[in-house]
């Protein structure tokens, strides 16, 4: 039927066998949440945030991640709130489509489902950097690193929901543990020097070492800060596969962002204020590298074996992104199918399994 008050749209009646075959599976607890939380976004401290240094300086870039994380604050406490008020897989869309009706749910969930789609697509761009750098593979092997992935994780997100979050809390813990041996490696030994961290020329006399773009340089800074957090704002889409979604998603949000917030600022201190000679030194080099982390662990452990295998290991913080934000956009396709917005094949799931087998496909096939 037409609804005069939401204009050129349509409502359809459907039956129970309609939400039968587009079933979900509870199973998270508060700490699956967690681990997808912060699985979701810790890629970005291992590359990605970085890139802002070249732009806003140490100081600059010290003022960027400030302002994103009172943001980013405020962001989270609201989506835990209003996930306990309107426990549905869509999040913010549905979170929107409350709020602003039908139209605004649809361009929330439109948006959401872009950035999901389009973040595995630059999570595993660094992938490929990183597995190029150790394997010594040529520039032109790259989009077989990101096939392989693509159909190595959406495998694992088909399996089942079980398979996905124990995965995911294996990964998430596994990449907290290449996280914190390069801060101790960096502390225990000495290297970190705030010099290098300052090595970034001021371009105007006015400027300082702190700030060697000045103002513009903060504003430029904000989208790679952002890194430091993005997607943890995915966590209300597992609303209808947690046991107690009341209980359990307001501490897994928080207390992931809490994490996020002291890792963010372990990489950005320690990953930026080291250097080599031969490898590179400071902001000037880690600002523009590729793989910061992995250049890093090679500055602070020298560039033998172990450290290859140390960086090998590093990649788990990429997996644990590319891994968690497959499950955000194959949930996001699911729900705007499910309630009509794309088309409703996209929502079917496995009889079996209870995941949605077509939305992780679809979506893949869109980001590769």
């Amino acid at each position: 039927m037409n609804d005069p008050g939401q204009g050129f749209v349509t409502y359809e009646k459907v039956d129970s066998e309609y939400f039968s075959k587009r079933g979900l599976k509870r199973y998270a607890g508060v700490w699956s949440l967690w681990a997808l939380g912060v699985g979701a976004v810790i890629s970005g401290d291992f590359s990605g945030w970085n890139l802002g240094i070249q732009y806003s300086g140490f100081g600059g870039y010290l003022v960027a991640m400030f302002i994103v994380t009172v943001m980013y604050l405020g962001l989270c406490y609201s989506i835990a709130e209003m996930s306990t008020a309107l426990p549905h897989t869509g999040g913010a869309y549905s979170f929107s489509r409350t709020a602003m009706g039908v139209w605004g749910g649809f361009l929330t969930g439109l948006a959401e489902n872009m950035e999901y789609v389009v973040t595995t697509a630059v999570v595993v761009y660094f992938m490929g950097a990183f597995l190029t750098e150790i394997f010594g593979t040529p520039e032109s092997f790259r989009p077989v690193w990101w096939a392989a992935m693509y159909v190595v994780f959406i495998g694992i997100n088909i399996w089942g929901v079980e398979a996905t979050f124990r995965f995911t809390v294996v990964i998430t813990l596994l990449a907290l543990a290449i996280l914190i041996i390069f801060y101790g490696g960096v502390l225990f030994t000495g290297k970190f020097n705030l010099d290098l961290a300052l090595n970034i020329a001021p371009k105007n006399p006015e400027n300082s070492r702190w700030f060697p773009f000045g103002f513009k340089g903060v504003a430029l800074a904000l989208p790679y800060a952002i890194w430091l957090y993005l997607a943890i704002e995915q966590l209300p889409l597992a609303a209808e596969e947690a046991i107690d979604v009341k209980k359990d998603m307001p501490k897994g949000i928080i207390l992931g962002l809490l994490t996020l917030i002291i890792t963010g600022l372990g990489v950005v201190f320690l990953n930026v204020g080291i250097g080599d000679v031969e490898i590179g030194e400071g902001a000037d080099f880690f600002g523009k590298s590729e793989a910061p982390l992995l250049k890093g662990y090679e500055v602070v452990f020298g560039t033998g074996a172990a450290t290859k295998f140390l960086g090998l290991l590093a990649v788990a913080g990429l997996i644990a992104s590319f891994h968690t934000i497959i499950y955000a956009y194959g949930r996001n396709i699911y729900s705007l199918s499910r309630a009509g917005y794309f088309p409703k094949w996209l929502s079917i799931t496995g009889e079996k399994r209870k995941t949605p087998h077509v939305a992780l496909i679809s979506g893949g096939v869109v980001g590769f």
